[in-house]
C-alpha cells in the first residue's frame, strides 16, 4: 500500500508560486507572516510541562485561514503552529530551559 499523494508535487509547485506572490506583494514572506504577531514580536508562552504545549492556537488558526484564502494547500493550523515554533514566532520552551 502506498500513501503517497500523487498531487503533492503539483501542490508544492503551486504553494511555491503563491509564496513568491506573497514575497512580491509584501516585500518578503517574513514580513507577511510576522505581520500577524502583535508588534511583530514572538509570542512567549509560560509552560511548565510539555503536556501544556498546544498543537494549535487561535493565531495559528488565523494564519492558516489566511494562507488557505491565498490558495495554499496542506497548511493547516497544526502545520502552521509547527512552522511558528520552528521559526521563532512562538517560544514554547518550558520554564527553566536554557533556550527560554
Amino acid at each position: 500500500i502506498s500513501f503517497y499523494n500523487a498531487g503533492a508535487p503539483m501542490t508544492a509547485i503551486s504553494n511555491a508560486r503563491l509564496f513568491l506572490e506573497i514575497q512580491k506583494e509584501y516585500g518578503s514572506f517574513s514580513d507577511y507572516i510576522w505581520g500577524f504577531l502583535p508588534d511583530k514580536k514572538p509570542v512567549v508562552n509560560i509552560i511548565s510541562d510539555l503536556k501544556e504545549v498546544p498543537a494549535r492556537t487561535e493565531l495559528s488558526d488565523r494564519i492558516s485561514s489566511a494562507m488557505k484564502k491565498y490558495g495554499f494547500k496542506f497548511f493547516g493550523t497544526t502545520i502552521c503552529y509547527a512552522h511558528m515554533q520552528a521559526t521563532g514566532m512562538v517560544n514554547d520552551h518550558i520554564q527553566g530551559c536554557l533556550a527560554k
